[in-house]
């Protein structure tokens, strides 16, 4: 995915921030706080990990779709934007997994 949706569908989430929660479903999440988003999230990664258990190729990307969306309004809510997730990512590509976790580990 590029990184430009996720910086788009960033700013519109930023945006959803002043909008109307009667007309927004992303204002109406931000207004019900962050035990609601936190809930979506959580419905969210049940249902990937469910498509993934049935092996429906379409319908895990829809989830894992649903699942990134609300972890991005999450992030919104939280003050942080995708870039900061890339950047992570970033930071760690081309380092081992096991080399990473001891780092976090130590540190």
């Amino acid at each position: 995915m590029s990184d430009d949706i996720l910086r788009e569908l960033a700013a519109t989430l930023e945006a959803r921030k002043q909008a109307d929660p009667d007309g927004s479903y992303v204002a109406r999440l931000y207004a019900k706080g962050l035990d609601a988003i936190l809930k979506k999230v959580g419905e969210e990664a049940a249902e990937t990990l469910l498509a993934a258990k049935n092996g429906d190729s379409e319908h895990l990307v829809r989830e894992i779709a649903d699942l990134w969306f609300h972890t991005l309004v999450l992030l919104a809510h939280q003050r942080l934007g995708p870039d900061a997730v890339l950047d992570e990512l970033r930071r760690r590509f081309g380092v081992s997994g096991l080399t990473e976790k001891a780092a976090r580990a130590a540190g």
